[in-house]
């Protein structure tokens, strides 16, 4: 059998190994140490941007944090995109809110302005205000954000971007993360930089910033002993995991630059087969780092299937997958109010998601083109 071709697998660049071996060196093997600060530094110098970073267990504990700081609690409401990975929502669960989901509009696949201002005026007309705005940006696409920033200032809803996708995306040349009230960034294995596991909150304030750093070492009071008077949580960043961010850092902007090329690979790819789409973005505002490549198959002009296609992918060890389930179709969330039509479905059952690492040899390329054309031509629809 060929050798696997993974969605999207780890990548290093080498110099990795040197900020961990420096913390070796200097015994800074506890939680904290000038890797976390120098990782924190170097992610707002990419962002460009003058907010501050706090480094973090698991973007999913980032997200966390950012509901506690918007003062989200039992039996509030949250608005959450309902496309997208379940870490998105389930921080809302952490709280004992109730998750409150949106359809996707067809342009960016992301949160929809239109059912985002019913919804809000139909919970409120319920007496339910909405505390928070959880907006995604999928596969690293960035949503509609002046749309959405509009509606979310005219109600005084504060908005946390979850960019844990879009990292080196960019909006009206403006990062992804840098929108909403709070951002989100992950570094998990899959992402297009990684420290095996991690994530990071995008703080407008260093006032922000502390009370977060706060809150992720255990919420412990300034005394000689242990003391506590808040609910304090485990999830800051430790210096050797913040080591692999700072090598990662270096080659960041490459591996956003191999990203796109793999999108542009589809999109010449895909180009004369009939019935396929490569998502892109809609019009210059939008930069995607392109994190996952998708496809939407017509299955009335293919007369096939996502389906039929990930499984001719996995016959030759390639590596699909179908786009989110959305969270308004899972069975945890099956209760939950839910506001738009049918788009983010559609897109669940007729989109798939292709290699995309950046690691990718040419030689993995011309397996994937293979065997694209092979399925569409043995069907004789190129």
């Amino acid at each position: 059998m060929n050798s696997k071709i993974w969605l999207s697998s780890p990548h290093m660049g080498g110099k990795e190994l040197k900020y961990i071996h420096e913390a070796f060196e200097a015994n800074w093997v506890a939680p904290l140490g000038p890797n976390v600060d120098g990782f924190e530094k170097d992610i707002e110098s990419f962002l460009k941007t003058d907010m501050k970073v706090a480094v973090l267990s698991a973007g999913t504990a980032a997200l966390h944090l950012a509901l506690i700081e918007c003062g989200v609690e039992y039996g509030d409401e949250v608005i959450c995109q309902s496309m997208t990975f379940s870490a998105s929502a389930n921080p809302i669960a952490y709280c004992g809110a109730i998750p409150v989901f949106i359809d996707s509009e067809k342009d960016t696949w992301n949160m929809c302005p239109v059912a985002l201002e019913t919804a809000i005026e139909d919970r409120i007309s319920k007496g339910k205000n909405p505390k928070a705005i959880i907006v995604v940006h999928l596969y690293g696409m960035p949503a509609k954000m002046e749309e959405i920033l509009a509606i979310a200032e005219k109600y005084e809803i504060p908005v946390i971007e979850d960019a844990a996708e879009a990292l080196g995306s960019t909006y009206k040349d403006k990062a992804c993360g840098t929108f909403g009230r709070f951002g989100i960034l992950s570094f998990n294995g899959n992402k297009i930089i990684t420290t095996s596991g991690g994530g990071a909150l995008v703080c407008h304030t260093k006032e922000d910033k502390d009370k977060v750093v706060f809150l992720s070492t255990q919420a412990r009071d300034d005394a000689p002993h242990y003391q506590h008077s808040h609910i304090g949580y485990n999830y800051r960043m430790s210096n050797i995991v913040a080591g692999i961010g700072r090598g990662q850092m270096e080659v960041l902007p490459s591996r956003v630059e191999a990203r796109r090329l793999m999108h542009q690979f589809y999109v010449d790819l895909f180009a004369d087969i009939a019935g396929v789409r490569v998502f892109s973005e809609p019009n210059p505002d939008f930069y995607s780092n392109h994190w996952l490549s998708a496809i939407i198959l017509d299955p009335k002009a293919t007369e096939v299937t996502r389906e039929d296609l990930r499984l001719a992918f996995l016959e030759d060890n390639i590596e699909s997958r179908p786009l989110w389930k959305p969270m308004h179709l899972q069975p945890i969330f099956a209760y939950s109010p839910y506001y738009g039509d049918k788009t983010a479905e559609d897109l669940f059952n007729n989109g798939l998601c292709l290699p995309s690492g950046s690691n990718l040899t040419d030689a993995e390329r011309e397996r994937i083109g293979l065997a694209v054309k092979s399925f569409f031509g043995s069907k004789d629809r190129s």
